[in-house]
């Protein structure tokens, strides 16, 4: 097992904390049905799925999105999953294991490419918002962006030092912003991409959040 060492954990949420599979998959297929396309399965959307957004959209509808399209596209992708939001639950493991490593001394955050307006009162709701030291979701309106700079962003809003973090994901993309920034991160093939794909990153790939945090050694 390839461990990695860190006193900080950056969580993702939808995919990795919160499981909410059926609800994506729902709200994709609302985006299908409006612009003509045939509906999919899960394992058909997790071969799609990539970031930037709007070019798995692009992908999946078979089309170039201007910015008039991309806008209608993310407003019925959130519309629809919103509805549905409250049939969400969270991943096994969760809050178990986050407890345990905040009563150990240890500290976490949270960094989504969700809306930041409707992350923090989700969190909230499932009353895990003690348990990170900051939450940062997207602040604008309109999602698609890497996730990069976003977590520049929240490692310098913390002073940490990305040496001292690990990044917790259910994509690709969440590896590539560890790597960006210097950090090590463990992927769970719980979420929006097949495990192939997440392999293919070199991170350690876990099953559930328990399995995940096997990896993580305090430092």
């Amino acid at each position: 097992m390839n461990t990695v060492r860190a006193s900080h954990i950056v969580w993702d949420w939808n995919g990795t904390l919160l499981h909410d599979n059926a609800v994506v998959l729902a709200a994709v297929n609302e985006v299908c049905a409006a612009f003509g396309r045939a509906p999919l399965q899960w394992e058909e959307w997790q071969e799609f799925y990539s970031r930037p957004v709007r070019a798995c959209y692009e992908r999946l509808l078979d089309q170039p999105l201007d910015d008039e399209a991309w806008a209608r596209v993310d407003r019925l992708y959130h519309d629809r999953y919103d509805v549905l939001l409250h049939t969400s639950v969270l991943a096994p493991g969760v809050p178990d294991q986050l407890v345990t490593w905040q009563e150990a001394g240890r500290t976490q955050s949270l960094l989504s490419m969700w809306f930041h307006s409707q992350l923090v009162p989700t969190i909230a709701g499932h009353g895990l918002t003690d348990l990170f030291n900051r939450v940062d979701g997207l602040p604008g309106e309109l999602g698609g962006e890497s996730k990069t700079d976003h977590l520049i962003r929240h490692l310098n809003a913390q002073n940490l030092d990305p040496a001292s973090v690990v990044v917790i994901g259910d994509v690709v993309d969440d590896a590539l912003a560890a790597a960006a920034v210097g950090a090590p991160c463990i992927l769970v093939a719980t979420g929006a991409m097949t495990r192939p794909a997440l392999e293919s990153t070199g991170a350690p790939v876990a099953n559930t959040i328990p399995e995940a945090m096997r990896y993580v050694v305090p430092a």
